[in-house]
């Protein structure tokens, strides 16, 4: 198995007309835009939709990497 070591990537979202920078490894980034894209929405709007259900004690590249994990185990 190859695992990408790469330093996290920063992109900027826009969060109900706010932008935002996010940090994420590129595989998450991979995946969560593959599953935004599976699920028919862009990107933006599921970050929103990761964003208002997360707790206040989670921060958003947090949640946003549980969600991708979540997705990827038979359960989720």
């Amino acid at each position: 198995m190859r695992i990408d070591y790469a330093r996290p990537a920063k992109r900027s979202l826009t969060l109900r007309g706010h932008r935002t920078s996010i940090t994420l490894e590129e595989p998450f980034w991979r995946e969560f835009r593959r599953i935004a894209e599976s699920e028919g929405k862009p990107i933006n709007a599921l970050a929103a939709e990761i964003d208002a259900a997360r707790g206040i004690d989670c921060g958003l590249a947090s949640a946003i990497r549980l969600y991708v994990l979540a997705k990827l185990t038979p359960e989720g």
